[in-house]
């Protein structure tokens, strides 16, 4: 029993930093002890992986589309996983996705994932 919620989310400008959060909480695991990672989905295009962290913090893994703009990070004292993101660009447009789950490989791929939040929309445009 897990819920993840993101939050964060807005229209900036290309350039622009934004910081997303991800609130974790329920009473059957602990969000210490799970993988966390950031997906999107652009209109008309598939969910891709974004980044993703061990449950301890140790260990991230970034998609080469991202990697040197966008940053995850997580405080566990808090149950919350960032995504920074900076130079964004406007194909950087879409929804994105907080995700959990207990696997400690593949974490790049969806099917690795058994909890997802409702997403936020991101949109860079001037």
């Amino acid at each position: 029993q897990v819920q993840l919620l993101e939050s964060g989310g807005g229209l900036v400008q290309p350039g622009g930093s934004l910081r997303l959060s991800c609130a974790s909480s329920g009473r059957t695991f602990s969000s210490n002890r799970m993988a966390m990672g950031w997906f999107r989905q652009a209109p008309g295009k598939e969910r891709e992986f974004v980044a993703s962290i061990s449950w301890s913090g140790g260990t991230t893994v970034t998609a080469n589309s991202v990697k040197g703009r966008f940053t995850i990070s997580r405080d566990n004292a808090k149950n919350t996983v960032y995504l920074q993101m900076n130079s964004l660009k406007p194909d950087d447009t879409a929804v994105y996705f907080c995700a959990a789950g207990p696997g400690t490989t593949r974490l790049s791929s969806v099917s690795t994932y058994e909890y997802w939040g409702q997403g936020t929309q991101v949109s860079v445009s001037s």
